[in-house]
């Protein structure tokens, strides 16, 4: 299919694969392992990617595999994932990526998904293409020579140390327990445990191999990383199913005497700095986006979640990029969800990436109101919209891709 004058958008071959890997290097600056990117085809397989190709070379180049997202209400959505999105600099400007993005939405509507989710290494980028963040996270540095928790916070114990080797399939095993309980979580394929275990020196920024605590309802993995002769413990991942094991993991962390700090990133709500008699330890390095997420069908994706009150409004969704929008009732009883075309007048109006950034439960609709991304006739109604779209965990990422 050809979209640009000169230039060729199609499915990815087995002989695209050399030039897809050199395109994705020079793209994010590290150099693909041969083991990652086998493991990472069997995650994103090769023909399921698209390329962009002029005179035979490959420009441009996305991958996509269908994944398993849940999503508020403790609900699972069979969703579409994007990844590995680049266009080589020399290419840039031309229309490409908007030409690989149309043909993937394309194949996503075909599909009947409701839903498409990536992870972005820019913020500015997707918007256009009815994008809107719809996790976020922040990044926390804490003082751990200065902790102490408060006298009303439980010790519960029960974390254990563990070799990786060992942890492997305990962690698999709990973290598919928690990913069922928290809004954008992925189920994550064996490959994907393969790849993330595997800890290649590449993805480690310079810290040590991974280690990890184990707790029978949570686990934490974290390197040491020895900065300015003193050493921080670096969370790459930490999965509790129950408060107890948050509580239990963090008091195993905050016992690593050598280290003079520990950090992680947080959701807003993570109850950590309230365990602790000065919460100013908890200090906040950076708040960034998480995932991305775009409605591909507006009603499919607004009934597969549950929602935390009544509601009956019309919402006038616009799409800038494809023909997704137009105007919906949405009608909410228990939580179930309703929502079909209508000719009502829209008691609020607002862009599919504004929807796409409230429907995890972490962005609230009021805030886009007071920036005039969402417009609301009623101030009530806007509230009542603001409390259905919550939700009762914060979002968390179950992987990045």
């Amino acid at each position: 299919m050809t979209l640009i004058p000169g230039i060729t958008i199609r499915s990815a071959t087995d002989e695209d694969v050399a030039a897809i890997e050199l395109l994705g290097d020079t793209s994010f600056g590290v150099r693909s392992e041969p083991e990652y990117a086998q493991l990472r085809a069997q995650v994103f397989p090769t023909g399921e990617a698209i390329v962009a190709v002029d005179d035979g070379r490959v420009v441009g180049h996305a991958r996509s595999t269908r994944m398993t997202l849940t999503v508020p209400g403790e609900r699972t959505v069979e969703v579409c994932g994007i990844a590995g999105v680049g266009v080589a600099p020399m290419h840039r400007r031309r229309g490409i990526l908007r030409a690989i993005y149309t043909e993937q939405h394309r194949r996503t509507e075909a599909a009947g998904l409701a839903l498409t989710i990536f992870t972005a290494s820019q913020g500015a980028i997707y918007g256009r293409f009815g994008y809107g963040p719809t996790i976020r996270e922040n990044a926390v540095s804490i003082d751990r020579r200065f902790v102490e928790f408060l006298p009303s916070a439980p010790d519960p114990g029960g974390v254990t140390l563990s070799t990786m080797a060992d942890a492997g399939e305990p962690i698999r095993a709990i973290y598919d327990r928690w990913r069922r309980l928290v809004p954008g979580a992925q189920r994550r394929p064996e490959a994907r445990w393969k790849m993330d275990l595997a800890d290649s020196p590449a993805f480690r920024n310079g810290s040590s191999e991974l280690f990890a605590f184990l707790h029978p309802d949570g686990y934490v993995l974290y390197r040491y990383n020895r900065r300015d002769r003193s050493m921080t413990a670096v969370v790459e991942e930490m999965r509790a199913v129950t408060p107890e094991a948050h509580i239990a993991l963090w008091r195993a962390l905050f016992g690593l005497e050598l280290c003079s700090h520990i950090e992680a990133a947080l959701t807003d709500n993570d109850p950590l700095p309230h365990l602790l008699t000065d919460l100013r330890l908890v200090r906040t390095q950076a708040r960034y986006d998480a995932l991305w997420l775009r409605l591909m069908d507006v009603p499919a994706a607004l009934t597969a979640r549950s929602y935390l009150r009544d509601l009956n409004v019309v919402l006038a969704v616009q799409d800038p990029f494809r023909n997704a929008g137009g105007s919906f009732e949405l009608t909410v009883r228990d939580g179930v969800a309703e929502c079909v075309p209508t000719s009502r007048t829209p008691d609020f109006e607002l862009g599919i990436d504004v929807l796409a950034s409230m429907y995890l439960g972490a962005y609230p609709a009021r805030v886009f109101a007071g920036a005039n991304r969402l417009q609301a006739k009623d101030a009530g109604q806007l509230r009542a919209l603001d409390e259905a779209f919550g939700a009762e965990r914060d979002a968390v990422l179950g992987w990045f891709f």
